[in-house]
């Protein structure tokens, strides 16, 4: 029981100085560094605070020499280089603060013991001490400069032992007939630091602010991108569907088209048809992955709904006959639409005509949302080529509501067009308004090759 207090007191004058050594440690790699960390210039006046801090230097150099000599009394051999290490910390710390307050603290120190043999010798009496006004000056504009752009921690260490370093002067060592400084400098350091760490919190609150919203944005447009590749599958998953229905039909129904069949059509028929069984059986459970997957109100999402549109997920997909349909119902939501289709339409295959339909579809109901009360003319062409499709709307009549939309429809547009091997282009008229329009080739043809500007090359 005796051994008790000796091996409590023991553990904890060690656990002390573990923690003292630690935070050594911890001191020594925040404030014995020569990292570089320029300032940056500011946003409106640029350069502007650069030259203002070296004029300051040059003020501090100018006027710590002469308070020295004059009033200090030292040589000018020892007043110049002090004058000159804190008028050149300020400087430095456009750079590097934590060796620019290194360097004015060792010269204020170097100062403040000259002037001190000189005012208990009596040379100098009634002096600013142990914070010259240079010196003073000098000191709060690197701590400022120090705390803008280092972590709070290092900054409040660094004003911990500039405070250390005034205590000792004044509070122990102390002098014969001076000035206090002390306190004024304790208190103006303060206010520097905690001015500085509100700043630098400032900034960076913004620059986080700014890499957030880009960060948002950027997941917005990947998640739009998703979203239509995904009705894009399911769509095309529709068409595929059908046909592999059709294939399972009619290779079911041939054998009894022909009149004694040999056993060798009957079973490649089979196979045919058991092929298209299975590749409908896996089509099936894709669409109900991909349907189940859907976000919420994603297949209404081109605002300009017909029958079966966004509400019966088995309806049939539109196609260039529903047009007319699609045109009556945006003229009945205030749009006045006139159309302009030239040439014969061959027959295109079911993707090419879905696609098209939607993208005529968005860019209506892109008129609808952000010109209000424009005429709107839309353009079909049928060529040998393939299909080429304008839709251009005029100045907005009136004011423009604000739209809930992500924005990114022209994503799903381009996204249509590329799949394909045809492209999309959109920009406003010189009259105030917004063209789109889009290439689709026909599906006889081989897809468009990108150029590395984006464009299809041939």
């Amino acid at each position: 029981m005796s051994r008790v207090g000796p091996v409590t007191e023991t553990g904890s004058r060690h656990a002390f100085m573990s923690r003292v050594r630690r935070w050594l440690r911890v001191l020594r790699d925040d404030l014995w560094t020569f990292r570089a960390d320029p300032l940056p210039p500011s946003v409106w006046l640029r350069w502007l605070p650069h030259g203002v801090l070296c004029l300051a230097a040059l003020g501090i150099l100018i006027g710590d020499v002469a308070q020295l000599m004059d009033n200090g009394r030292l040589a000018f051999g020892l007043a110049f280089p002090v004058a000159i290490a804190q008028g050149g910390a300020v400087v430095l710390a456009l750079r590097r603060p934590i060796p620019a307050w290194w360097l004015s603290l060792t010269a204020t120190v170097i100062s403040a013991l000259a002037v001190r043999l000189k005012l208990l010798s009596g040379d100098a009496h009634d002096f600013t001490w142990p914070w010259t006004a240079a010196g003073l000056i000098a000191q709060l504009l690197v701590l400022l400069l120090l705390s803008l752009r280092v972590p709070t921690r290092v900054s409040a260490e660094a004003l911990g032992l500039t405070l250390l370093v005034t205590y000792f002067f004044q509070g122990l060592l102390g002098a014969p007939d001076y000035t206090s400084t002390g306190v004024a400098a304790g208190s103006l350091f303060a206010v520097a630091v905690v001015l500085g760490m509100a700043l630098r919190g400032r900034r960076e609150a913004r620059t986080q602010l700014v890499e957030q919203e880009t960060l948002t944005a950027e997941e917005r447009a990947r998640r739009t991108v998703l979203e239509e590749r995904s009705r894009i599958a399911r769509e095309l998953h529709d068409v595929v569907a059908h046909h592999m229905s059709v294939i399972s039909i009619q290779a079911q129904v041939a054998p009894h088209l022909v009149e004694n069949p040999s056993d060798e059509l009957r079973e490649n028929l089979a196979g045919i048809r058991q092929n298209a069984l299975d590749a409908l059986t896996e089509l099936r459970r894709v669409l109900g992955v991909l349907r189940s997957e859907a976000p919420d109100g994603m297949d209404g999402a081109y605002g300009l709904g017909e029958p079966g549109t966004g509400l019966a997920p088995d309806a049939p997909q539109p196609v260039l006959d529903r047009l007319d349909a699609l045109i009556e119902n945006t003229r009945a939501a205030g749009l006045d639409v006139v159309t302009d289709i030239s040439g014969t339409a061959p027959p295109y295959p079911t993707g090419v005509e879905l696609s098209a339909y939607r993208i005529i579809q968005e860019a209506l109901s892109n008129a609808l949302r952000h010109a209000p009360g424009s005429t709107v003319r839309v353009e079909v062409s049928h060529d040998f080529h393939g299909l080429h499709l304008g839709v251009v709307n005029s100045r907005p009549q009136r004011p423009v509501p604000p739209s809930a939309g992500a924005g990114h429809g022209l994503l799903g547009m381009r996204e249509r067009a590329a799949m394909l091997g045809g492209h999309v282009t959109a920009a406003p008229t010189q009259q105030g308004g917004f063209a789109v329009s889009a290439f689709l080739p026909r599906g006889d043809a081989p897809p468009a090759r990108p150029s590395p500007t984006g464009e299809p090359t041939p």
